[in-house]
């Protein structure tokens, strides 16, 4: 921990209530070399408009922020919240719940449950980036897991054929960056909303995503370069496969 940092909560929330510093320390974790380089064409050619926290890039001639494809990106809350979260997460030893950063931030249970998730995933990988920060494809899959009825005691067998083939197993959901990260769910169903929300949550817009030709995918045509892979033809089309992820 830096000296200047925070040592209690309390002084925390009233050092991040600054938004100059939350940005600073943002811009720290998610360029701790501190080279800022564009998040849509990785040039490193760019000048920063103080007055509005933002760069414009001389490669791609368009403007990014600090929150552009990181986990920060598609939530409404300030820095000065995340930053909060972020340092309540590393400092408190004995863990922290959503029900905690809900207090002490002054925000719903639900929206600290969902910071939360992030920051212990973007911690875990050492990194806050989102999949496809790289320019590189993302495969996506889902899948059941779960004993084959085969392999089970012949009670359990036709009990679990009585209520249905998944009914008894897990539904589960894998993101793959090529080259790179992966990101696993448990999803309970293959419900296409909840698919949609997990993939817009965690990958890049504009990236490649390469799925099979479940229709649950269909809506990610919308903001993404969504490429299918139809098993029934075969398995690898040109560049266009999950096999990594299957894998």
């Amino acid at each position: 921990m830096k000296q200047n940092e925070p040592q209690t909560l309390q002084k925390a929330i009233a050092y991040f209530a600054d938004l100059d510093r939350a940005f600073e320390y943002a811009k720290e974790l998610r360029w701790p070399d501190g080279k800022v380089t564009c998040p849509r064409c990785d040039s490193p050619k760019n000048s920063f408009i103080k007055t509005r926290r933002l760069w414009f890039c001389y490669g791609c001639q368009k403007q990014f922020t600090l929150k552009v494809g990181t986990v920060f990106e598609d939530s409404a809350l300030g820095l000065d919240k995340w930053m909060t979260a972020v340092w309540m997460l590393v400092n408190c030893r004995n863990g922290v719940s959503s029900y905690e950063i809900a207090r002490a931030l002054g925000i719903t249970q639900k929206s600290a449950w969902f910071m939360l998730q992030r920051i212990r995933h973007a911690l875990q990988e050492k990194s806050f980036m989102k999949l496809g920060s790289s320019g590189t494809p993302v495969e996506v899959d889902e899948t059941f897991i779960g004993g084959k009825a085969r392999n089970m005691h012949k009670g359990r067998r036709q009990k679990m054929m009585a209520i249905g083939r998944y009914a008894s197993k897990m539904a589960v959901m894998g993101m793959l960056e090529r080259g790179g990260k992966v990101i696993t769910n448990v999803i309970g169903d293959r419900t296409g909303r909840k698919i949609e929300k997990i993939v817009r949550e965690n990958v890049v817009p504009g990236t490649e995503v390469h799925t099979d030709e479940f229709t649950a995918y269909v809506p990610l045509a919308d903001g993404y370069v969504h490429k299918i892979i139809n098993h029934l033809e075969g398995y690898v089309s040109e560049n266009v496969h999950t096999q990594g992820i299957e894998n």
